[in-house]
């Protein structure tokens, strides 16, 4: 039952943060992306820095200037640049397929720089998924999109962010962590806007998608803290995946796109990779286990 309900909170997550990702793309059709990252930073940093009041965490800390957070910081800022860029010029559904070639990224970084071991049926996993973001790109023939790369960027920056939480100590609350992230996005923003032009007050209903895409992130943090926690990871972390499955939904629904075939192709390869590495990463961890 826990495993169920592990199961049922990561999918709403997961569809809380491809809302999220929805609110993102409508919002750049009349504001800047520097204006978006800026929201974005500024409402999140007060979201979790209430969170962090209610829960008692100091937010005057030492810990801002330790290397890893430093690291995690600079590469959350480069990651959401880029993501926001790639929502305002490309298909969700695309941005978003890139995306879930994440896990594979952490998996290679993991063993290039934290010497966990990798065995060549994952270092195979990992070449397949790194095909499939190609075919999904299809640099130099005519699908191919120069946007993308955005994505590519930001898919690479947040996989720094997680290989550098996983190198942080345990002792900085992961909400103060979450807090210095989202302050540097509003610098960031800033530092954008000048290349993009002026920033546009917002009417009504671009204020409605601002407040709900910081709500439906903010959201899906929550559930996806209490998804793993909720049961067993091994069961619960393949559901990460029905991200794309939302993206894809809302990606025809509310912006009319029409993925083609090297689309579907590419984004079938990464998913059924980064889920085969991670099945496989779970049968070595329960064999050394067992010895």
């Amino acid at each position: 039952m826990q495993n169920l309900r592990g199961i049922l909170l990561m999918i709403a997550a997961m569809a809380g943060f491809a809302l999220a990702d929805m609110f993102i793309k409508l919002a750049t059709a009349t504001l800047p992306s520097g204006q978006i990252l800026m929201v974005m930073g500024a409402g999140g940093a007060a979201l979790f820095a209430t969170l962090c009041l209610y829960r008692r965490i100091p937010m005057a800390s030492k810990a801002f200037f330790h290397p890893m957070i430093l690291t995690r910081n600079l590469s959350e800022a480069v990651g959401g640049a880029s993501f926001v860029t790639a929502f305002a010029l490309t298909d969700l559904s695309t941005t978003s397929a890139i995306m879930q070639a994440s896990p594979l990224i952490i998996t290679m970084g993991a063993a290039l720089f934290l010497h966990e071991p990798v065995g060549p049926r994952r270092w195979f996993a990992i070449g397949l998924g790194f095909l499939g973001m190609l075919i999904v790109i299809r640099p130099g023939l005519s699908g191919f999109e120069a946007a993308s790369l955005f994505a590519v960027a930001g898919v690479v920056a947040l996989s720094i962010r997680d290989l550098a939480t996983r190198a942080t100590p345990d002792h900085i609350p992961t909400p103060l962590m979450a807090v210095y992230a989202f302050l540097l996005l509003v610098p960031t923003g800033a530092a954008i806007l000048p290349f993009e032009g002026p920033p546009a007050w917002p009417d009504g209903t671009t204020s409605l998608w601002l407040g709900a895409m910081i709500l439906f992130a903010f959201l899906g943090y929550f559930a996806v803290t209490a998804s793993v926690r909720s049961g067993a990871l091994g069961v619960i972390a393949p559901f990460r995946y029905s991200r794309i499955v939302f993206a894809m939904i809302l990606g025809i629904a509310v912006f009319g796109e029409r993925p083609d075939g090297f689309t579907w192709l590419g984004t079938a390869l990464i998913v059924g990779s980064g889920l085969y590495a991670f099945l496989r990463e779970t049968r070595v961890a329960r064999q050394q286990a067992a010895q």
